[in-house]
């Protein structure tokens, strides 16, 4: 049995997570035991030997809490692409296509960060909402300024976030508008390098809670120069990278024209992949490509609304699912609305039978869509959990002994929100499809992060 000197404190519950992908386990009245370091130390099931007498013991040194039969643990969720600053314009100008969206919503935004008060502002708001939300790991896109995105680290760090923060790099004369480019790319790659050191230096992340990324913003905004070397910074601190990887007609067709490769390959060639590279859209990718992610054991963040609004086409899901690709869910503020990834897991299910089924009535139903590319809700629960810490390398998404305990808590009211559990007619299997149809930032009631409860 655990020492109990060696444990912080325990749950007991009911509970979800997905440690094989494509399957989930229902831990019903589990013990979960969180250690100092806010580790999992042990996971009991109440036919386990040593279940009752550890559970006595939590107990009777009053560290033991014990959660209401309508409130479910969970692994934290996890959001692979997430645009910070662009926070205020939720919601704003997505009948747009991508460059002009770009050029009238985002650009202008993004600069005003150059105002710390500003800065403060949102990245506060941003990073706790996101967090009331369930979300425990991010992994955010800032601008162009250092500065500003050093707070965005600081604050995730002070609301306790998991976090993953780049300052972008965009430096392409002929794509950037003049007034938000790096016209510099010595200076560029100084500020970036600068920025790397400093989010490791941060007071009270010795343990790594907040990441350095490098972020180049998609091939068209950055020269062959640029990229190539923050490929070199990459390799130097084995870093973490993300980007956008052909997310649209346009994007896809740049890299064709302009250098005759597809963004993978210029990535791979720049130094920029392995595996904790983060690759949001993902969504013109040849055999090759794939070949060439698998082989740096590199992930996709699918972010299937705001694939809806600007891709211009539909995420292979299902293929890259069965070729053994890595995969996980962002919610990708602001090119899609919502902060919820219970919402993108919902969004992949749907997004996939569509492309199943298939949308031109003036086709027959055998010819209509794309037979067996569906995902199910299981599926996408692991790619919100599981699976995102995948991509990350990261000791998250499982309620297992030696994961961090990043977990959140969802409650079905009658009081609250949308959600509703009658135990006389849904299965477990029910239950979580219902909590990832249903859930709103009102049924999460608590979130723990590195084992410090947070919300």
């Amino acid at each position: 049995m655990i020492t109990l000197n060696a444990i912080q404190f325990a749950l007991q519950g009911n509970g979800f997570h997905c440690p094989v992908k494509g399957e989930f386990e229902y831990l019903a009245n589990a013990l979960i035991l969180v250690d100092h370091n806010g580790d999992i130390a042990a996971t009991y099931l109440p036919l386990d030997p040593d279940y009752q007498a550890t559970r006595d013991a939590l107990l009777q040194a009053n560290k033991l809490t014990v959660l209401e039969q309508d409130q479910y643990l969970m692994p934290g969720l996890v959001d692979l692409h997430c645009h910070a600053p662009q926070w205020p314009q939720a919601g704003k100008g997505l009948d747009l296509p991508l460059y002009d969206w770009l050029q009238n919503y985002t650009f202008p935004l993004e600069n005003r960060y150059t105002d710390l008060d500003f800065a403060k502002e949102v990245y506060g708001d941003v990073s706790k909402t996101l967090l009331a939300n369930g979300t425990t790991s991010a992994v955010y896109f800032a601008s162009i300024h250092r500065e500003p995105t050093e707070l965005l680290a600081q604050t995730c760090l002070d609301v306790g976030q998991r976090a993953y923060v780049g300052k972008v790099n965009m430096d392409n004369a002929e794509q950037c508008p003049d007034y938000y480019r790096e016209a510099n790319i010595e200076q560029a790659i100084y500020e970036t390098e600068l920025f790397v050191n400093n989010v490791f230096a941060l007071k009270g992340n010795d343990s790594g809670l907040v990441c350095p990324v490098i972020t180049p913003r998609f091939v068209p905004s950055c020269t062959p120069t640029m990229l190539n070397k923050l490929g070199k910074l990459v390799q130097k601190y084995d870093l973490h990278m993300q980007t956008h990887c052909s997310e649209s007609d346009w994007a896809r067709d740049f890299s064709l024209t302009q250098f005759g490769k597809t963004d993978i390959e210029i990535y791979a060639d720049a130094g920029l992949l392995n595996n904790k590279s983060v690759l949001a859209h993902s969504i013109f990718l040849t055999e090759k490509d794939i070949e060439i992610i698998k082989r740096y054991n590199a992930g996709i963040a699918h972010c299937p609304l705001s694939n809806m609004f600007f891709a211009n086409a539909a995420m292979q899901s299902r293929e890259l699912f069965d070729h053994g690709v890595q995969i996980g869910l962002g919610s990708d503020i602001a090119g899609a609305p919502s902060p919820s990834i219970f919402r993108a897991a919902f969004d992949a299910v749907s997004h996939s039978r569509v492309r199943e089924e298939g949308v031109d009535v003036m086709l027959p139903a055998s010819q209509r869509g794309t037979a067996g590319s569906r995902i199910s809700f299981v599926e996408a629960f692991w790619m919100a959990t599981a699976g995102g810490a995948q991509v990350l390398d990261a000791k998250t998404g499982l309620l297992a002994k030696n994961h961090h305990f990043d977990a959140i808590v969802v409650e079905a009211s009658k009081n609250v929100g949308n959600l509703r559990i009658w135990p006389e007619f849904d299965s477990p299997k029910d239950i979580l499809e219902k909590i990832i149809c249903l859930a709103q930032k009102e049924n999460v009631k608590c979130v723990w992060v590195q084992g410090k409860q947070v919300i």
